[in-house]
């Protein structure tokens, strides 16, 4: 079994993020992800195959944007934006996500559409330090 830090986890999580939301590298994302991948999303179909599958049916402007990673243990959260995915407005998210030997075993996610500067009640932006253009 192999035990990776919180810290590897992190730079594991923002490595397989960028390979498979924007690189488009499947056959690479295969090394980040467990064959044995758990997906609780309620909009993703279950497993690898059905992560994989969704970025697929993705237009090819969309991108994933990382803001904030945090971990301890085996876990990570990522607080990221995923943009020009087929919808009116990006999608905030954070994506909870379990490491085990070295690799993304189990995956939760808190999405909502990102606000503008007329929407947001606080007004400040959901994301980095600027609203949408």
């Amino acid at each position: 079994m192999t035990k990776t830090t919180p810290e590897q986890n992190k730079a594991l999580a923002l490595e397989a993020f960028e390979t498979l939301f924007n690189k488009r590298d499947y056959d690479a994302a295969e090394r980040f992800w467990s064959d044995r991948y758990i997906q609780h999303s309620a909009h993703i179909s279950p497993g690898r195959d059905g992560l994989f599958n969704l970025v697929r049916a993705l237009p090819d402007t969309a991108r994933y944007e990382s803001h904030l990673m945090v971990a301890e243990g085996d876990y990570v959260i990522a607080h990221g934006r995923f943009s020009s995915i087929g919808r009116p407005t990006a999608w905030i998210a954070a994506d909870i996500i379990r490491f085990e030997d070295g690799k993304l075993i189990e995956h939760w996610d808190v999405l909502q559409d990102e606000a503008t500067m007329a929407e947001s009640a606080s007004g400040l932006p959901m994301f980095g330090d600027r609203f949408p253009a």
